[in-house]
């Protein structure tokens, strides 16, 4: 690490929203190069929540907010999944009356509290010149707010849905992606024994990535996802064709958390929402599955086919990151600092049609990436479009 004395300045590095694999390698990345090019490195804990939770005083204890990094303390965690220095769903600038922390609730004591100043004096109080926010939209949308108000914001792109606009690859959706191969594949072998319909809840709020690309790739049969509401009477007909057909006599679909019913809506497991505004998603899995077992005597011989219901959710989240989630974090984080380097901030460091590169901050929040189903999702089979492949980038949909 450089001498105290003689620090280029000081990084921040936070994760934020959930968690994926790939997040410990883009922080050891991010601090490795950062200690041998001359900075300091702190880590902020529970995402922007430690950063609302300081007490600028040197005699309290704030170990619970940050850290000092090290070498040593990154490269004990740096090929495990999580991220060690946890994550919440807080956003600074609306912050519920109840989750204000008690230092500050005389200070803001509306509904909904814009904590920015907070964030921004204890910024300066810890010494960081510099933020990198790693996470999904909602994170990066706050990061967006900083760098506008003045504050040197690099971003990486972080989520299991695969949807930060501007971007071809998010950390964590490879993984994801392998991991739901895998499950389908191991569950399918209970589904044939059985004869039955295998139904499985894949993340993915409003974009389908994370059931497009395990169907192309021969794990599902068909896939429904957000970007097109589906007839549950089409695809218990198509999954009764796929089943009749199988010489095991099962059929698999994959059903993102966001899919949606004709003339239906999202399905949550709660009516309460997080920082973003966002109502936990889960059920539409359980309703696809009563369905297509109320449904299928109509397209076998009046005969109810049973049905195997898996959400997979936080298996997918867990363990460690596979090859590209372990490679993409390193060359994120690299990316990044060369951006520091150079004095270049504002920017989200991206992968675009397969090489590394770097976008203005705000096209997280100028665009919405999702499906482009007349190119990429056939409507009548539901399920990937296949096209052609040539010059498609490595994941074959962007969004763009």
């Amino acid at each position: 690490m450089a001498n105290i004395n003689t620090i280029k300045g000081v990084i921040g590095i936070l994760t934020g929203g959930g968690d994926v694999p790939g997040l410990n390698p883009a922080i050891r990345a991010v601090t490795i190069r950062a200690l041998r090019e001359g900075y300091r490195v702190i880590g902020l804990r529970r995402g922007w929540a430690g950063l609302i939770d300081i007490i600028r005083d040197k005699e309290h204890d704030n170990s619970g907010n940050f850290q000092v990094l090290t070498e040593e303390v990154v490269n004990r965690a740096g090929r495990t999944g999580g991220t060690f220095l946890h994550t919440s769903r807080t956003r600074p600038s609306h912050v519920k009356k109840a989750s204000v922390p008690i230092h500050l609730q005389e200070k803001y004591a509306a509904d909904v509290n814009d904590l920015t100043e907070e964030v921004k004096a204890n910024l300066a109080w810890l010494g960081i010149d510099t933020l990198i926010p790693i996470g999904g939209d909602d994170t990066l949308s706050y990061g967006v707010r900083l760098y506008q108000e003045g504050l040197k914001v690099v971003a990486i792109p972080k989520t299991m849905d695969n949807d930060v606009p501007g971007t071809d690859y998010c950390i964590g959706f490879s993984t994801c992606v392998t991991r739901t191969i895998m499950m389908t594949n191991s569950l399918r072998t209970s589904a044939g024994s059985h004869e039955r319909f295998l139904v499985l809840e894949v993340f993915g709020r409003y974009a389908g990535y994370t059931a497009m690309l395990p169907t192309m790739a021969g794990a599902a049969n068909r896939c429904v996802i957000p970007e097109h509401r589906f007839s549950i009477e089409q695809l218990t007909e198509l999954m009764s064709y796929d089943r009749n057909r199988n010489p095991s006599r099962y059929s698999v679909v994959l059903v993102s958390e966001g899919a949606m019913f004709e003339g239906g809506d999202m399905v949550f497991e709660q009516e309460s929402t997080d920082a973003y505004g966002h109502k936990k998603l889960g059920g539409i899995g359980d309703l696809v599955s009563e369905k297509l077992k109320e449904l299928s005597p109509k397209f076998n011989n009046g005969k109810e086919v049973h049905t195997i219901n898996q959400k997979l959710g936080y298996l997918v989240r867990g363990g460690d990151p596979d090859a590209i989630d372990s490679i993409v974090p390193m060359a994120y984080g690299n990316l990044a600092l060369d951006l520091i380097l150079s004095k270049v901030h504002g920017r989200l460091v991206v992968l675009k049609n397969g090489r590394y590169d770097n976008m203005p901050i705000d096209v997280v929040t100028s665009s919405k990436k999702v499906v482009n189903v007349k190119e990429h999702y056939n409507t009548e089979r539901l399920r990937p479009h296949y096209g052609s492949f040539e010059m498609k980038p490595l994941f074959l949909m962007t969004g763009e």
